[in-house]
């Protein structure tokens, strides 16, 4: 079974920001997430001994503070499978946010569990799967935006299986 690690990210599609990001944009063929913004602390491929896995969400998860984390980079990147994601990036990730993702991850990775991939800190905004640009290009675009960093205070976190039902949610102190 496939299952997500994630905490929320409190953004509105409404922002100006946003509205400026999807104008410069307009010609590029965006697939726009619209609502349930959210960082993916780990996408399991593999979820094995899941109650395990849960346990290990309520040892790291029920008495975690919230943490604030400020977003100050629009920006683009490729995958393995050649999508594009158009995302919010903070390019100074708090220490204690690492060491709890770090943690959290390796812990996982002992129940034989399957994580796909490293963890990239971003929030993803919109996917190009079909890109009409080079990346470079739409790089050039989103630099334009006239974007002020937004610190945010993130406190809702979500495990859930993929695409279906929450296993484990919980709002940070």
């Amino acid at each position: 079974m496939k299952t997500y690690l994630e905490i929320k990210v409190p953004i509105s599609y409404d922002a100006s920001w946003f509205a400026e990001l999807r104008k410069a944009l307009k010609d590029i063929p965006v697939h726009w997430q619209n609502g349930y913004y959210h960082i993916t602390m780990a996408f399991l491929d593999e979820t094995r001994n899941l109650p395990e896995v849960e346990a290990i969400m309520h040892k790291y998860l029920d008495n975690a503070n919230a943490v604030s984390i400020t977003f100050d980079k629009l920006d683009v990147f490729s995958t393995w499978s050649s999508l594009l994601i158009v995302h919010l990036k903070a390019t100074r990730i708090p220490e204690a946010f690492q060491s709890l993702v770090k943690d959290i991850r390796n812990e996982i990775v002992l129940t034989n569990s399957i994580i796909q991939s490293d963890f990239r800190l971003h929030v993803t905004l919109g996917r190009i799967s079909n890109p009409v640009a080079d990346i470079k290009d739409i790089g050039f675009l989103i630099d334009e935006i006239d974007f002020s960093p937004l610190t945010l205070t993130l406190n809702e976190v979500e495990y859930r299986e993929f695409r279906g039902k929450s296993i484990y949610s919980n709002t940070l102190k």
